[in-house]
C-alpha cells in the first residue's frame, strides 16, 4: 500500500473530529505542531503552540458542541506534497443553549512524516459567538 497523501491525512483528521476523538485528533499532529485560528474571537488563542496544549485547548469540544454532520467537504491537493486544503462545514447543536451550530470552514494543513505540523482554519467568529450565546445567527 502506498503512503496516504496530504488530502488522505487531512480527511482522516476530519473524520476523526466528527468521531469526538478529540484526543486521537491530538495524536495525528506532531509534537511540535502549531495550531493558527487567524479569525479567533477576542479571548480564544489565535496560536497554540504543541500537541499537548492543542489537546488542552480541543478536549472540551465534545461537551460544548455536538458536531452531528460535516454536510460539506471539498478537498485540494496542493503544488506542495505536504500541504491539503478543506472546505467543509459542520452541523449541530450547542449543548449549553440548544442553538443550533453552523460553521464553514477553510482549512490549510500542512504535514510531516505523515502528522501535522502547521493547522491554519479560518472560519466566522461571529457565528461562533451568537451559536454559544443566547442569540440566533442566521446569516
Amino acid at each position: 500500500m502506498s503512503n496516504p497523501t496530504a488530502v488522505d491525512l487531512l480527511r482522516r483528521s476530519l473524520d476523526t473530529f466528527l468521531a469526538k476523538d478529540m484526543k486521537g485528533w491530538s495524536e495525528l499532529c506532531a509534537e511540535d505542531v502549531i495550531a493558527e485560528f487567524p479569525f479567533a474571537p477576542e479571548g480564544s488563542p489565535a496560536r497554540i503552540e504543541g500537541r499537548a496544549a492543542l489537546y488542552e485547548y480541543l478536549r472540551g469540544y465534545p461537551d460544548a458542541i455536538d458536531v452531528r454532520a460535516l454536510p460539506t467537504l471539498k478537498t485540494y491537493a496542493t503544488d506542495d506534497p505536504a500541504v491539503a486544503i478543506a472546505e467543509w462545514s459542520a452541523s449541530g447543536q450547542v449543548l449549553a443553549n440548544g442553538n443550533p451550530y453552523e460553521m464553514r470552514y477553510a482549512t490549510f494543513v500542512t504535514f510531516r512524516d505523515g502528522l501535522i505540523v502547521n493547522y491554519r482554519e479560518y472560519w466566522n467568529p461571529l457565528a461562533f459567538l451568537n451559536a454559544m450565546s443566547g442569540a440566533r445567527f442566521d446569516g
